[in-house]
């Protein structure tokens, strides 16, 4: 059976020309060096090299296994360091499932320090609007799921970042009576603007209008947040938004930001992982990152 060592011991002697020089190279004796590659040989029954006074000479069969010394013993090396990288947490993957879609741009500004402080870590985004953030932890999918609604399993630890409102985002001239707030009554005759996620999803009928019996004259999905602000910009409906969001978009066009009741709606930004991947170091730093 080939081994490392027997590859090592080829790469050795292709480097220094004579077995006591790659005896030393290898801190082993000529003769440990000499055993080796003669239960090799016995085992394929062929010579790998031939003595020649002091040096040896690489057969045609040893001239062979030094190649394939010279490609396998780089990616065993690399092989090795990725080991402890992952095994010191310096190296991975992770991959982010976004249940908070809105959050996206959030998420740009932490996304840029992390990989610049984990250069050995793969980074992937989830951004699927049809998305069970359960299933795909469960099933190791994703590592990471940015949400505004904690996941009840055991198995997942709920990370909290920062609490926010939802905000109804109109034109300006949009129910021009409602300074503050409006009322669930208020969209009735209105056009509602939404990502394209199941209304059980969806805060501002789960905790706005379908507590109030209240439903909106109609229903527009739009998958693209900058599309949904131009509509609700030029009149074409309204839509609701994380008040640090909607604050951005206030100072690029002309809207109106304005709080769901006269209470509001406040939501907490959480990030849900796996129990058993707390202990992973730049997930930990991911976490960090998140709260500044």
């Amino acid at each position: 059976m080939i081994e490392r060592s027997h590859l090592d011991i080829l790469l050795a002697l292709d480097a220094t020309g004579t077995l006591a020089e790659a005896a030393e190279r290898l801190h082993l004796s000529q003769s440990a060096l000499s055993h080796a590659i003669r239960k090799l040989e016995d085992h394929a029954g062929v010579e790998i090299w031939r003595k020649e006074g002091r040096r040896l000479r690489l057969t045609q069969a040893g001239r062979y296994l030094l190649g394939v010394a010279q490609r396998v013993v780089p990616q065993l090396k690399e092989a090795e360091t990725v080991l402890r990288g992952y095994a010191e947490g310096r190296q991975g993957k992770l991959r982010i499932g976004m249940e908070c879609h809105p959050c996206y741009e959030w998420l740009l500004t932490v996304v840029s320090p992390f990989l610049q402080r984990w250069p050995l870590v793969d980074l992937d985004v989830v951004q699927q609007f049809r998305f069970n953030a359960l299933e795909a932890l469960l099933n190791h999918q994703v590592d990471l799921v940015i949400t505004s609604d904690p996941l009840d399993n055991p198995a997942f630890l709920n990370h909290p970042v920062f609490a926010y409102e939802l905000m109804l985002v109109s034109a300006p001239g949009w129910r021009p009576d409602r300074t503050d707030w409006v009322c669930p009554e208020d969209l009735c005759e209105a056009t509602l603007i939404t990502f394209p996620v199941a209304r059980e999803r969806l805060d501002v009928f789960t905790r706005f209008l379908l507590p109030a019996h209240c439903e909106p004259k109609k229903h527009h999905q739009v998958e693209a947040t900058e599309i949904m602000i131009q509509l609700v910009a030029a009149g074409r409906g309204v839509c609701t938004l994380p008040g640090w969001l909607a604050d951005k978009f206030r100072s690029q066009y002309p809207l109106a930001v304005r709080s769901l009741g006269a209470s509001g709606v406040h939501k907490h930004l959480y990030l849900v992982f796996r129990q058993e991947d707390a202990q992973i170091a730049f997930l930990q730093d991911f976490l960090l990152l998140a709260q500044q």
